[in-house]
């Protein structure tokens, strides 16, 4: 008699025995469990062996008698369990697939047969998704449903009509300057004229409304010198209407963002009608100002940003990239209008570590696709915005080719790029000699010309002499004439040159007094020596000889004007010349501090090149050698940006305001209107709006905390919860309840307080745009 053979099943292997002792009596009590890729694992048994367990453990014939074995009974799996609620299924309902990846076929007679995912799939394919990985494209929680389709093209055109229609009423009045548009407006008519300036944001904003003027037949004639001048013929409607424009748009925009971030209709109309009559807003927006195309770009960015976002489950897809370039193309308009428009670059940015740290948490997603996604923002939202902010810049520097204003910011070889200004195709001497009349220029960013005039130092402030300064325009009190420091240059003799090393005098041309130094403390830098001009018709003392020295071209003896870097040292005190860059009080008229200080470091702030040069025994050679290049100019331009905006300072008369009073709607500002019987414009945000805003901040981060300590505690929900019925049925707790809220309002409502508390920084701030820096 053959010995049957025993089942074979890799779980029952450890101890065969015992395993099919409780087998016997019970087959349906051992829960079987599959691993992950495993096939089912159902125990099999060979066509011919005995499905018997009684034949398993005996090792030889069978004793005669009667068999004090149990039945034998084959063996069967356990019923399938629903394996995210571990429960049975229903009767007459088919359960729930444990896994993604494993796929029902008909269901047989009282069976369920489950297929295995096909060959040559991953583990990662078969298997349930991990944590933060997702495997279809993103949905609405359930109780968001989408707004019906036909409500939103009303809804959209009535949201444009309201918000046009309170930007452009009244646009024309008053029919004089307004607040800053004395600066913005000027810097639109120097566009038309082609004359350079110089202000402290980038160029976009004043080109487009200069754009905009010369459009509208605006010829940029009217001077806008100070509020409350009447336009009189001038068109200067354009210029307002453009801006209006921008500021109309930017409800649509809010409409929209809102609308694709909830998905729900009644919540974009609201924030719709709350910007629409949002009385600071629609101020902002009727005047020649940057704040409205600032706002526009702003919004244009974030309202790009979340449609970029929607197109998450479809990468690479057309509307994925044209929002995506879109979301750059925002970017580079909000740098190019204010240097505040980089909080919404990081704004951006963070959002877009966040989806990439996402992808490269989805193990199901390989490293090359992953370098795709990285390069395609790297391309759309580093590489274009960066493209269009130098191209911007560009046309800026192309167009404004005439001498104007701002020359005296900028360094000698620019100003030389200028028509109209003296150094143009100038010819000049080449190399300084003795007897020359010079302007010297520090080579510090905005570090002005040295300068001198007769008012001197008040008292308390070191030696009563006369003052010295560094001045930012051009003038005649910026001429020196160089002289040996024993003696007045003789004209019979012929030209000297001045070398490397030489000790010389430089006598004031107007006031006939001498730079002077001496072991005073400066007016504003204690460290350092004070600098004056001293003597009578050019006699003085020892403290007047200085030392020049070329840097960087020792063994050049000769100085070049315009191109060698020199620095003064002072004889007596071994101090070295220079323009700490510190504004000076209403007594040294506002201008720069100039000190000598013992620190003998070469810096920018202690360096100078000798600019205009006079000197009619010498020839004169062309400064077209001297052109710099585009690459020069940007940084040039930036740096000297970068220190107006640090210059910048509240006047005596002017009514200041604090971060804190923002939020709060503390306090307005005045646009127009001094006098009673004028025109008056006050600049004040709706209270009610402002500080429902408030509240609403504060609500939200009550329910964050309130969410995180829920989930934390695994508190239960039941159904008797009213307004969650829908949610339960995809939700059987709350926590789960809690998760889905808690990603729409991340989504949503997270994202939004986000870009509020920086655009919080990017609010335009009354004190500045009204500085005039110096």
């Amino acid at each position: 008699m053959a010995r049957p053979c025993r089942p074979r099943a890799e779980h029952l292997r450890a101890k065969p025995c015992f395993l099919q002792l409780q087998l016997s009596h019970s087959p349906r009590s051992l829960p079987l469990r599959r691993e992950r890729g495993d096939r089912v694992p159902w125990l099999q048994q060979r066509s011919s062996c005995s499905a018997t367990l009684g034949g398993c453990c005996s090792a030889g014939p069978a004793p005669a008698g009667p068999s004090l074995r149990p039945r034998a009974r084959p063996l069967q799996p356990p019923p399938l369990q629903d394996y995210i609620s571990m429960r049975a299924p229903r009767p007459g309902r088919p359960p729930r697939t444990p896994y993604p990846g494993l796929r029902r076929s008909r269901p047989g007679a009282g069976s369920t047969a489950l297929r295995m995912p096909a060959a040559g799939r991953g583990q990662a394919e078969a298997g349930p998704p991990r944590q933060g990985e997702l495997r279809e494209p993103r949905r609405l929680p359930p109780h968001s449903p989408a707004p019906p389709a036909a409500a939103q093209p009303a809804a959209l055109a009535l949201v444009i009509l309201l918000s046009f229609a309170s930007r452009f009423h009244r646009l024309a009045e008053p029919p004089h300057v307004c607040w800053d548009e004395t600066h913005f407006g000027k810097m639109g008519s120097y566009y038309i004229n082609r004359t350079f300036f110089f202000d402290v944001h980038p160029p976009l904003g004043k080109m487009l409304i200069g754009l905009a003027g010369y459009l509208s037949g605006y010829d940029g004639t009217f001077p806008f010198q100070k509020p409350g001048d009447r336009y009189e013929q001038h068109n200067y409607m354009g210029m307002r209407g453009f801006c209006a424009f921008l500021g109309s748009c930017l409800v649509p925009l809010v409409y929209l963002t809102v609308l694709e971030l909830s998905k729900s209709l009644p919540a974009a109309l609201l924030t719709a009608f709350i910007l629409i009559f949002d009385t600071g807003c629609i101020t902002l927006s009727q005047y020649i100002l940057l704040d409205p195309i600032l706002m526009f770009f702003v919004m244009g960015a974030v309202l790009s940003m979340v449609k970029c976002n929607s197109c998450a489950d479809r990468p690479f897809s057309a509307s994925w990239w044209f929002w995506m370039s879109l979301t750059g193309v925002n970017l580079a308009g909000a740098m190019g209008v204010k240097f505040v428009g980089l909080f919404v670059v990081l704004l951006v940015g963070l959002n877009t570590m966040h989806d990439l740290w996402d992808l490269l948490g989805n193990l199901s997603l390989s490293l090359v696709m992953f370098g795709k996604h990285l390069l395609a923002r790297v391309l759309c939202l580093i590489l274009l915005p960066l493209a269009l902010y130098t191209a911007m810049f560009a046309v800026h520097f192309t167009v404004l080719n005439k001498s104007g204003p701002g020359d005296g910011f900028f360094s000698s070889a620019f100003q030389s790029q200028l028509i109209g200004n003296n150094l143009h195709n100038m010819s000049v001497p080449e190399h300084l000699a003795y007897g020359s009349m010079v302007t010297m220029k520090n080579l510090r960013m905005a570090g002005g010309y040295l300068h001198s005039h007769w008012h001197l130092y008040p008292e308390g402030i070191g030696a009563r002499q006369q003052q010295v300064t560094a001045y930012l325009h051009k003038d005649l009190n910026n001429l020196w004439i160089v002289k040996k420091h024993h003696s007045d240059t003789d004209p019979s003799i012929p030209v000297e040159f001045v070398r490397h090393g030489d000790i010389i005098r430089l006598e004031h041309k107007e006031t006939s007094r001498n730079l002077h130094s001496h072991q005073h403390e400066a007016p504003l830098t204690r460290k350092h020596f004070q600098v004056t001009a001293y003597g009578i018709n050019g006699t003085g003392d020892s403290n007047d000889f200085w030392r020049i020295e070329v840097v960087g071209r020792k063994a050049e003896k000769l100085i070049r004007v315009l191109r060698s870097q020199v620095r003064l040292i002072h004889v007596a005190t071994g101090c070295i010349l220079g323009s700490s860059g510190k504004i000076l009080p209403k007594w040294g008229w506002e201008q720069l501090e100039v000190t000598c200080t013992p620190y003998l470091k070469e810096t920018p702030n202690s360096l100078w090149n000798f600019e205009d040069h006079i000197n009619p025994k010498l020839p004169n050679i062309s400064l077209d050698v001297l052109k710099p290049s585009f690459a020069e100019i940007l940084l040039e331009s930036h740096m000297v940006m970068i220190q107006g905006n640090t210059a910048l300072k509240p006047k005596d008369n002017e009514v200041t305001s604090k971060p804190w009073h923002w939020p709060i709607n503390y306090q307005g500002l005045r646009f127009s209107g001094v006098n009673e019987t004028d025109y008056r414009v006050y600049l004040l945000g709706n209270p009610v709006i402002w500080w429902l805003n408030l509240v609403t901040i504060g609500l939200y981060l009550l329910i964050t905390v309130s969410t995180a300590v829920a989930l934390k505690r695994g508190v239960q929900l039941t159904s008797e919860h009213k307004g969650e019925v829908k949610i339960l049925k995809s939700a059987r707790t709350l926590k789960h309840l809690l998760r889905q809220r808690e990603k729409l309002w991340k989504k949503c409502i997270g994202r939004l307080c986000d870009q509020w508390l920086l655009k919080s920084l990017i609010t335009p701030l009354p004190e500045i745009s009204e500085q005039e820096w110096v």
